[in-house]
């Protein structure tokens, strides 16, 4: 530590830090453009001068490293003169209108021109001009004469998003930012651009003239997409969402969130939204109050259980309903007498483990890493924010290790990869665990063989010191899940390493905690969906053709059932097989909790009203739960169901245990066509399959088959070529890309799509053949 005197008050600050560390750590506010806190330092545009003593000139505070006995002065003549002249250069060619710009009343340029801008301009030439660019659907570069090249967005893409997508072209009065050669901005973070924009020259285009700053409410939220539990601020305007921007929460989501995070309110708003509850009577649908639906589903559940008992009733949740909501449609379930209740919609493999699944870590431990190796992930898709923290980690020198069906582009250096079939993945686990057992002389817990790639990995996780493996979306969905989970857990203890799974929702954990699953020899989603004789479904949120492992086979089994109940916030397909419909609200009009990955428990409270005769699904639960009679509904208010469901928070901790009883028994593949199943980033819950803005992005494009080099020339393909792909009695016809990366047996097509909901199972045998 050194000490240093700033405007008379002396204060510590650590060795080699900057001038403008040291004034932001005691309060001292020094004004800047360029400079952020979670950026590189830049140093270009000269805002943050200083006046420090035997300096013969001004230094700029963001790249002026302090010594001991410095002092600096930052409201001296000296330094305001030259913060003066700065902002009147700023201002030379910025355009004067703030009265029309997206970004007034939140201007940094603004409000720093009224303290140290001048009254008029010395300047009467003419005013340069930036012509508008098209970057994509999320990002608006309309008046890029706001422009003042103070490279923040150019640095978060090369330095947090991963991806140089924006890069400076020209040179002195002529620079301005670009893409390059006219591409658009894909990153699934490129919104955060808009929030660290100074001025008004990156802004959203779907909020774009909608409303100004000035007459938004600001309420604080959690997103309600992945297991990160992005801290939200939701703005508000006359009852409707407006816009979402994240709240700054360094144990979570930093100061950035996913673009989906970002732009998925554009759903709520949306004619998608279902506002009535509604009936079908004559296989025609109509309208009805509240009272009528609800009595109708009491009636029909009675009827059901008492003609076929309680064990033919089943429920089915996504992972993105709020701990409220499970809680109760769990109890309503176990009310009637049966245990048929889960949201692990797109598993495959049920085997029992003790404790709750959980990420194994705190998040914020995700970039202080030294060696963490990923298995099955689509980790830059699935988690964009855990994906920003193992970059830094990366950055900082950490070993970065994968095993995969698909060689993505995660934008991270990683250190090995090792890429196989799915049906390979517990055996290439297996040969990491035997080099491990090499190396230390122990015995491997299943054959394999000590490849190249698996001593390395090897090598990696038994040196450094903060180590973790984790398990991705697609691990934990995989057949051998149990398989993959228990070498996992073998491999952490024989390193020291931590081990946790990444987690695919934003309630993952939460659903865990309170029961939304079997517990005394209930069926299991993949039993229920599989057509185990249910003839009743509670389905909450789910979208079966898009929510599950094996659509097609869930399809059969609900087009099969007598009574299904629909709960959801949206007109969805529920008109083809469901007898009712009820309109809930989605999070950004209800009370609720959500726990992310990390065991942490975050409430939330609604932002609007709901719209129309929607009502929350936890207060529809409550009153179908008194009508059937049954005990423990009689509750007030959330949080009341909150503190019954979750219990005392204290002793939660306890509750996440990632020990698993499972056997490593490992099955070799057959070397047959094997579906590699990725869910694409837009197409992974309601929300963002409703909002127009993300589903005009690059990864929201219509889905393409991956075919491997081998397969490619052996159906005699060209670009532009299509394929039908079969798979257990369905099949659909989609064009076909060449992905040279893939294994020589995997054909990988996305799940989660209309297009290709009328396949089978995301992990199995597939068979290809020419259009």
């Amino acid at each position: 530590m050194v000490e240093i005197e700033i405007d008379g008050q002396k204060v510590q600050c650590q060795e080699g830090s900057m001038v403008m560390h040291a004034a932001e750590q005691h309060g001292t506010y020094i004004p800047h453009f360029c400079y952020h806190k979670k950026l590189s330092i830049a140093a270009n545009c000269r805002m943050c001068l200083v006046d420090i003593e035997k300096a013969p000139k001004p230094m700029p505070a963001c790249a002026t490293p302090v010594t001991q006995g410095m002092i600096v002065r930052t409201k001296s003549e000296k330094a305001i003169k030259a913060q003066q002249g700065v902002m009147e250069f700023l201002l030379i060619n910025h355009p004067l209108d703030c009265p029309i710009c997206d970004q007034g009343g939140e201007c940094q340029l603004q409000d720093l021109a009224v303290g140290y801008g001048g009254s008029s301009s010395r300047y009467n030439e003419e005013k340069r001009v930036v012509f508008k660019k098209d970057v994509g659907p999320l990002i608006s570069m309309e008046e890029m004469s706001r422009c003042i090249q103070c490279t923040r967005c150019v640095r978060f893409g090369q330095e947090v998003a991963g991806v140089m997508e924006l890069g400076m072209q020209h040179r002195g009065e002529h620079s301005e930012i670009a893409t390059f050669v006219g591409r658009s901005i894909d990153s699934e973070l490129s919104g955060n651009m808009i929030d660290i924009c100074p001025v008004g020259a990156l802004t959203s285009k779907p909020f774009r003239y909608s409303a100004r700053t000035w007459e938004l409410s600001r309420r604080k939220s959690v997103s309600p997409h992945d297991s990160t539990g992005a801290n939200l601020i939701v703005q508000v305007k006359n009852g409707k969402v407006m816009r979402v921007v994240p709240l700054e929460n360094e144990d979570v989501n930093e100061c950035w969130i996913a673009d989906r995070d970002r732009f998925s309110y554009e759903a709520l708003n949306t004619d998608a939204r279902l506002t009535r509850p509604m009936i079908k009577q004559g296989g025609e649908w109509r309208e009805v109050d509240w009272t009528t639906a609800l009595e109708y589903v009491a009636n029909g559940l009675k009827g059901i259980k008492a003609e076929h008992g309680a064990a033919a009733i089943g429920a089915l949740a996504t992972e993105h309903s709020t701990v409220e909501e499970l809680f109760l449609l769990g109890q309503l379930v176990r009310g009637l007498g049966g245990d048929n209740v889960d949201t692990r919609l797109r598993q495959t493999d049920f085997t029992a483990g003790s404790g709750v699944r959980w990420l194994g870590l705190p998040i914020a431990e995700l970039d202080k890493l030294d060696r963490a190796l990923v298995v099955g992930s689509f980790l830059r898709k699935d988690h964009p924010l855990f994906a920003t923290r193992l970059r830094q980690a990366a950055r900082r020198g950490a070993q970065v290790s994968a095993i995969g069906g698909a060689n993505d582009d995660w934008a991270i250096s990683l250190a090995q990869r090792v890429t196989v079939a799915p049906s390979a993945w517990a055996q290439a686990l297996g040969d990491v665990a035997v080099a491990i057992a090499n190396q230390l002389g122990v015995t491997a817990p299943c054959n394999g063989t000590a490849t190249d790639a698996a001593k390395a990995i090897a090598a990696s996780l038994l040196s450094g010191q903060n180590k973790a493996i984790l398990l991705g979306n697609a691990a934990a969905q995989h057949p051998q899940a149990s398989v993959l989970q228990a070498l996992a857990q073998w491999i952490a203890g024989q390193t020291g390493a931590r081990f946790g799974f990444l987690g695919e929702s934003a309630n993952t954990v939460g659903a865990q905690l309170v029961g939304a699953q079997p517990q005394q020899g209930g069926l299991n989603a993949g039993q229920m969906l599989a057509g185990k004789g249910l003839k009743a479904f509670v389905l909450m949120g789910v979208e079966p053709e898009f929510d599950s492992a094996n659509p097609t086979a869930a399809a059969a089994a609900i087009l099969g059932a007598e009574m299904v109940v629909a709960m959801s916030p949206f007109k969805t397909a529920a008109t083809e097989y469901a007898d009712v419909i009820l309109p809930i609200s989605p999070f950004s009009e209800t009370s609720g909790t959500f726990v992310n990955a990390e065991g942490r428990v975050q409430s939330f409270h609604g932002v609007v009203k709901p719209l129309g005769e929607t009502r929350p699904a936890w207060k529809v639960l409550r009153v179908l739960g008194t009508m059937l009679g049954l005990d423990g509904f009689a509750f007030e208010t959330s949080e009341e169901v909150k503190a019954r469901a979750l219990g005392d928070l204290a002793a939660l901790p306890a509750k996440l245990n990632n020990d698993t009883p499972a056997a490593i028994t490992l099955t070799g593949g057959t070397g047959a066509l094997e579906r590699l199943a990725d869910l694409p980033i837009y197409s992974a819950d309601a929300l963002v399959r409703r909002a127009p803005s993300l589903q005009a992005t690059a990864d929201a494009r219509p889905p393409v088959v991956s075919l491997p080099q081998a397969l490619w020339a052996e159906l005699g393909l060209a670009d532009g070529a299509q394929v039908k792909v079969s798979q257990e009695g369905g099949a659909a016809v989609l064009p076909a890309v060449l992905d040279a990366s893939l294994p020589a047996n995997v054909v990988r097509v996305p799940a989660g799509t209309q297009a290709t909901s009328t396949l089978g199972a995301s992990f199995g045998a597939i068979r290809v053949e020419k259009a």
